[in-house]
């Protein structure tokens, strides 16, 4: 989705005159083509030898294999990522020969879905785009890279790959925890598949929306940030153990109050 989508934009900005997609999966290649979101499908030899700038856009556990790899095969093109967790991918090609040439970069847009057929063109207008210790990329690849994103609307934030994650855990994957649960406790505890499709509420719906998200994304990415995840679960055990006592007790002045400090999140978010 995150590949194809930016492919879709590479093309209506004119950024790339020539796209060559790599995928494992027959399906996937020839849904790319249908698509026309890449001009053709090649082995990943070919790619990196005939590309001026390769994309890596894979699950997170897997770009951490690949990436040093490709390193490897590069003259001197630019290897971009842009996975959802940056240390882990960042310390597998700390102090290889050609890590100036690659940029560490996570556009902060998706959705629940996955595969190029999730692939759309309204993706990353007015997003955010971080990218991770810039100061280990060279001055061209870096430079060539922020002007991309910026062509293609997002806005671009810089930080260390450490800060990255732990407030990656806390603005997305716990999100993701949350509407996995979420989606298995009604599972369990609503046992007609009807009611749950006739009754389910626009809430409902947006708060469960990521739990469609696909495992084999997300169990890399809880895994590679572990402990920052762990540290924003713990916390937020505790705020529902506060709401689960504001209600055993009866307490409906501290439910209040939980619900209006919960309030102050307007101010942020629009």
């Amino acid at each position: 989705m995150i590949g194809g989508s930016l492919a879709i934009r590479l093309h209506e900005k004119k950024i790339a005159s020539n796209l060559t997609g790599v995928d494992l999966n027959p399906e996937h290649s020839r849904i790319a083509l249908d698509m026309e979101l890449v001009d053709e499908i090649k082995p990943l030899e070919y790619a990196i030898s005939e590309s001026d700038v390769i994309f890596l856009a894979i699950p997170v556990d897997q770009a951490a294999i690949l990436l040093p790899r490709i390193l490897d095969k590069i003259d001197n093109q630019i290897v971009i990522d842009v996975g959802s967790t940056k240390s882990e991918i960042i310390n597998q090609v700390r102090g290889h020969p050609k890590r100036n040439r690659f940029v560490a970069t996570h556009p902060m847009w998706g959705t629940e879905y996955s595969g190029p057929a999730a692939a759309v063109n309204t993706a990353f207008e007015n997003k955010a785009l971080v990218i991770c210790d810039s100061r280990d990329s060279d001055a061209d690849a870096l430079a060539w890279t922020k002007a991309m994103y910026k062509k293609i609307g997002m806005h671009i934030l810089e930080m260390d790959a450490g800060s990255h994650d732990l407030h990656a855990a806390y603005v997305s994957h716990v999100s993701h925890i949350t509407s996995f649960a979420l989606a298995n406790t009604v599972l369990e505890k609503e046992k007609e598949e009807n009611t749950i499709f006739e009754l389910a509420s626009s809430g409902f719906e947006s708060t469960v929306r990521l739990a469609k998200s696909h495992a084999a994304m997300w169990v890399p990415i809880f895994r590679q940030n572990k402990e920052n995840v762990l540290d924003v679960l713990n916390e937020h055990i505790v705020q529902l153990k506060k709401f689960k006592n504001s209600l055993e007790k009866e307490n409906w002045d501290q439910l209040k109050e939980l619900i209006e400090n919960a309030n102050k999140i307007r101010r942020i978010l629009k």
